[in-house]
């Protein structure tokens, strides 16, 4: 019995330690990045990972049309606000949430999910994320570029009142525009 939980214990260390290593290997090509805003009192932060194109098609290729991605690579992105946010025409809560998205060819779905510190993909394949935790879902333009972005970008700029979050990726671009919920 002893030799048994030996073997038993020796196998869920080399299994752990291969996941650690697979997740470090895996950071490599699609390293970890903060964007961040802050001003006044608000502090927004997003933690993701960023895919290189690497000469791929990205968007209704790699990453399908109509089906969520997310929005990233490695862990599901993560959105942490101090403030609650006015996403067009909705109230996003002060907290932290995970990002996902459903890209379309001129219309991409941003959503704002409560479920975070998940893996990005399922064994499936398919995002892992379950729909019931969705705390909004707002629908933005996509604009194509003539400029080529190599690799994923989530950056914040200030249009007057507004904050906008910037997706760029492969052509694509993608702004999220959000306002301080006043309340």
């Amino acid at each position: 019995m002893k030799k048994f939980i030996v073997i038993v214990g020796i196998i869920i260390a080399l299994l752990a330690g291969a996941f650690v290593a697979l997740r470090i290997y895996t950071k490599q090509f699609s390293p970890q990045e903060e964007a961040s805003f802050k001003n006044e009192d608000v502090d927004i932060e997003v933690n993701y990972s960023r895919p290189y194109k690497k000469d791929r098609k990205i968007f209704g290729e790699l990453v399908p049309y109509g089906e969520v991605w997310r929005t990233g690579a490695n862990e599901a992105t993560s959105f942490t606000t101090n403030v609650p946010l006015n996403i067009k025409g909705e109230v996003l809560p002060a907290g932290s949430y995970s990002i996902f998205t459903i890209p379309g060819e001129d219309v991409w779905q941003i959503i704002f999910n409560s479920q975070t510190g998940q893996w990005g993909i399922a064994l499936s394949g398919e995002a892992n994320y379950n729909e019931e935790e969705n705390v909004l879902t707002a629908e933005v333009a996509s604009v194509d570029s003539p400029d080529t972005f190599e690799q994923f970008t989530i950056s914040f700029e200030q249009m007057g009142e507004e904050i906008e979050m910037i997706l760029m990726w492969d052509q694509t671009l993608v702004v999220v525009p959000m306002t301080v919920e006043q309340g």
